[in-house]
């Protein structure tokens, strides 16, 4: 009788094309699969909460897989781990749950952290692992046009082109913005996003800390709903995938 374990994972997204299996590079998916491979000596494929872009990261990605029950999951988790330690990824915690669940299509809210870091000179302690803007920015301006993006409205100029959702109709439930010394910190909660909105918010949100644009374009960019309008995305180096709440 088959099982069904969810685990939870941590990584840095810099060296992979992103959480899907890809041709044309690594991907998460891959390296945890072949380290599941490793350890129970057959090809089992895990179902993620949902992809993750190139280069963004992970402090709390979901994912699930089904294969014959697992004795000791303490010592599989250490084997997991012992795989992966120098692929920048990290098994959080793995559990067993029942068959029908589904870390894709069970999971009620998403949450998404992009950080900033304001200042001029060079990042290297988060290298990689955020935005550096080197123009002052307008915390009250960027604040104030945050509060546009909550509730349920139609986000197609936020998506990416090659966005395959069928609908661009998205409900943000909480949005925050916060400013600790040089960094800025903005957060998203949604049941699930569009390929890039995050960034794409991110992005409007920027030029409009810069004083490039106000709040009145960013109204203009909903009521368009044309993608070519929008503000340059954020780098996805920025992002982190903090948690999937079921």
């Amino acid at each position: 009788m088959k099982s069904n374990y969810q685990i939870t994972l941590e990584y840095e997204g810099t060296n992979y094309k992103g959480w899907q299996y890809q041709k044309n590079g690594p991907s998460i998916q891959n390296e945890v699969e072949k380290a599941i491979k490793k350890v129970l000596k057959k090809k089992i494929r895990i179902i993620g909460s949902g992809r993750t872009d190139a280069g963004v990261h992970a402090i709390g990605q979901s994912a699930n897989f089904f294969c014959d029950k697992i004795e000791n999951l303490k010592k599989f988790l250490n084997s997991l781990n012992y795989f992966l330690s120098k692929k920048s990824i990290s098994i959080i915690s793995i559990k067993k749950k029942g068959l029908s669940f589904h870390s894709r299509f069970d999971a009620k809210k998403r949450i998404y952290k992009y950080i900033i870091v304001n200042r001029r000179n060079f990042l290297v302690l988060d290298k990689n692992r955020a935005w550096l803007v080197k123009k002052k920015l307008n915390v009250y301006s960027m604040k104030k046009a945050l509060k546009l993006f909550l509730g349920t409205h139609n986000f197609n100029a936020f998506r990416s082109t090659s966005c395959g959702a069928k609908s661009p109709v998205r409900t943000i439930e909480r949005s925050t913005l916060t400013k600790k010394g040089d960094k800025i910190l903005i957060t998203f909660s949604s049941r699930s996003f569009l390929q890039h909105q995050v960034r794409s918010m991110v992005g409007c949100l920027k030029v409009i800390g810069e004083g490039k644009w106000n709040v009145g374009n960013l109204k203009i960019l909903f009521k368009s709903k044309k993608r070519s309008l929008c503000a340059p995305p954020a780098p996805s180096n920025g992002l982190y995938l903090y948690k999937v709440i079921y």
